[in-house]
């Protein structure tokens, strides 16, 4: 384990969990590596977060809040009505000298606050003016998201600052625009901010929403009940508040001959990082992780190594964090960690694996088969559903992820978890069914 240490940022460490052990001509090198960042500060602290760059460059960070204005924010009127108050405390929840601005949305893009086209910076007399504005947001128009995430995005880079985040908020279906436009929208912003995604009520649609904060490394959820809004609103804010070190790259170094066969972030969340990959020299690669606080994620690794006999030994990887500038410059946050294969005979020894390793496959395999068996079920493959989902019953038993099993219980009546026989649900609450599809994502630690 090796540990980045700079005064007044998160100290980064790197451990590697794996099974070194391969048979004589055995080729794949799998390894589960755990970045922890630790003392970067308290999240949601009223003090203004130091960041990795020079002192007196301005506040640490900018965060832009777009609120679903569309007609269907009025359906009740009481939406609207959270969706403001929702917004209110998220602005209250700022850290002063944090640049902000709050953008309606709907086919278009109109900033609410500040007005004249730039980012306010939050303090107690523009916390107060933002939330006489947002008093008069009203529902009306249509729902084109790609929009919102642009102007969000030209607002964010007028701050020099280190973290730029945003928070988007909506009730409804992407209508007003191609699916070609928002992907268009999402890949301009990757890598440009990051961003927390939210669907109230219904009758949005959780590939959209998951979609979105998949590309812009944030998080997404349902918040089927409006009243919930503020609450979720004020824990995303303080989230984003606790960031200190903006757009950090797991750096993937590999020998001569070996394929990186893929890269997922396994925990809080799976995430498919492998088509992200960035190259960064000979045999090296950068995949994104976002902006971090204080926290902790697991990833997977898959190396195929060319074969040897037994007794020969090689590394198989070298994992680095790095932040990779737009100059072609790379800071590098010190931490490191290594993947090995040691060919060997021992049968025992090559055919055991790791507890991290078993244990994520499991959960990534969770993650897809809930989302199979969900589609099978929109399409009337009950047979198919029930498969899947049965599947889903019996992994998050055996993982012990209480949550998933939870969610599942309300869409399958569970005969038997350990077994995975279920039967489908006659009934299911839509709201029962959006909230599992969109955190089926969501994983538990392996206890190491």
């Amino acid at each position: 384990m090796a540990i980045f240490s700079k005064s007044n940022v998160p100290q980064f460490s790197v451990d590697v969990y794996q099974n070194e052990y391969l048979p004589e001509g055995g080729r794949e090198v799998n390894a589960v590596v755990t970045v922890t960042a630790t003392g970067g500060g308290t999240i949601g602290s009223a003090v203004a977060a130091p960041h990795l760059y020079s002192p007196g460059e301005g506040p640490s960070a900018a965060v832009v809040l777009m609120v679903d204005c569309s007609g269907s924010m009025d359906c009740p009127p009481t939406k609207m009505r959270n969706a403001r108050d929702a917004t209110a405390a998220a602005v209250d929840t700022l850290r002063d000298g944090v640049h902000f601005a709050v953008v309606a949305g709907t086919h278009l893009a109109r900033e609410v606050y500040p007005c004249e086209g730039g980012l306010a910076v939050a303090g107690p007399d523009t916390r107060e003016q933002a939330k006489q504005a947002l008093r008069k947001l009203s529902a009306g128009g249509g729902t084109a998201i790609g929009t919102w995430l642009r102007r969000a995005d030209r607002l964010l880079a007028s701050a020099d600052v280190a973290i730029r985040h945003g928070i988007l908020l909506t009730d409804g279906r992407n209508e007003h625009e191609s699916p070609e436009d928002l992907k268009a929208a999402l890949d301009a912003c990757a890598g440009r901010f990051t961003c927390d995604a939210r669907g109230v009520g219904t009758d949005w649609e959780v590939k959209e929403v998951t979609g979105i904060a998949s590309a812009l490394l944030g998080t997404a959820d349902i918040v089927a009940d409006p009243a919930g809004l503020a609450a979720d609103f004020t824990q995303m804010m303080e989230t984003a508040m606790g960031k200190e070190v903006a757009d950090v790259s797991l750096r993937l170094w590999t020998p001569a001959g070996a394929t990186v066969t893929f890269v997922k972030q396994v925990a809080p969340t799976v995430e498919e990082l492998t088509g992200r990959r960035t190259e960064a020299g000979p045999r090296a690669g950068d995949y994104p992780l976002g902006s971090w606080g204080d926290e902790s994620r697991d990833y997977h690794l898959c190396v195929e190594v060319p074969p040897a006999a037994v007794g020969q030994e090689m590394l198989a990887a070298r994992v680095s964090l790095v932040i990779p500038h737009s100059d072609g410059s790379v800071q590098n946050l010190g931490a490191q960690g290594l993947v090995r294969a040691v060919w060997t005979d021992d049968l025992a020894a090559s055919t055991s694996i790791n507890p991290q390793v078993a244990h994520y496959t499991g959960q990534a395999e969770l993650a897809e088969v809930i989302q199979e068996g969900l589609d099978l079920r929109k399409v009337g493959d009950m047979d198919g559903a029930t498969a899947k989902l049965g599947r889903a019953v019996q992994l998050a038993s055996a993982s012990g992820n209480a949550d998933t099993a939870k969610l599942l219980a309300k869409v399958v009546d569970v005969v038997d978890a350990a077994t995975g026989t279920v039967r489908l649900k006659a009934k299911v609450e839509e709201a029962d069914e959006m909230t599992l599809e969109t955190r089926s994502t969501k994983t538990v630690r392996v206890k190491k």
